[in-house]
């Protein structure tokens, strides 16, 4: 839709330069005539530029897609808090699809990555993947999406975290955080929780990364990471 108003006012750009370049060809035309035309035409393709600015900005809040990456990873987090997982499917990648990690090390051969279109119907599968290894005990996490949801998505209320991190790491452990390696061409939003109980001197913290690459000047969702404490 937006490369349909763009095309519309370039048209109207050609049609403007069209007329003043024969204007001294047609007699039939006064001067102050084709001034009143060429401000006709300027009036229009300021119409038309307004137009497609407007359309933008409702393209950007229907898919939560935007140029600024902020403003993407906060509608990308509203979204996983009310698990709208299709709505979330229109932020996601639409080439390198969305990898799930479980925790800070971003596993890029094993993790699960999803396309938009997967993403769409995860709150309704039901089948059991392997998302990686449980932290201390070393077992296989096989959950049903939903499971993994509970236990390494939306896990707290990361739409009201205590702290952001604007492509700076917050949360610390003993993983290894590998996120500039995994996604080198990646800006990544942290949610974080310091932590909850006073007793555990913070080592019940949590976050939420979501990593976002830039495709054609927007940014799409290519990583959830979750962050806690671990052995």
């Amino acid at each position: 839709m937006k490369n349909k108003f763009k095309i519309v006012l370039s048209l109207a750009v050609i049609a403007a330069f069209a007329i003043t370049a024969c204007a001294p060809g047609q007699n039939s035309h006064s001067t102050e005539e084709l001034k009143a035309q060429i401000e006709t035409l300027n009036g229009q393709i300021k119409e038309l530029t307004e137009k497609n600015q407007e359309l933008t900005e409702q393209l950007s809040s229907r898919t939560g897609v935007s140029p600024n990456v902020l403003i993407t990873a906060l509608n990308a987090m509203e979204l996983l808090k009310n698990k709208n997982m299709a709505g979330l499917a229109n932020l996601v990648h639409p080439e390198k699809g969305l990898r799930f990690s479980p925790y800070f090390y971003v596993d890029v051969q094993n993790d699960k990555v999803f396309d938009a279109q997967q993403v769409a119907g995860l709150d309704r599968d039901t089948t059991i993947y392997t998302w990686g290894i449980y932290d201390g005990i070393g077992e296989p996490i096989d959950l049903t999406f939903n499971d993994y949801y509970d236990k390494f998505v939306y896990d707290e209320d990361f739409i009201n975290p205590h702290l952001i991190g604007n492509n700076t790491p917050i949360g610390s452990g003993n993983t290894v955080d590998n996120v500039s390696a995994a996604y080198p061409d990646g800006t990544f939003i942290e949610f974080h929780f310091t932590g909850f109980e006073p007793g555990n001197d913070g080592m019940d913290w949590r976050s939420l990364r979501l990593v976002f690459e830039q495709d054609e000047g927007q940014w799409y969702l290519v990583g959830i990471i979750h962050g806690q404490w671990t052995i």
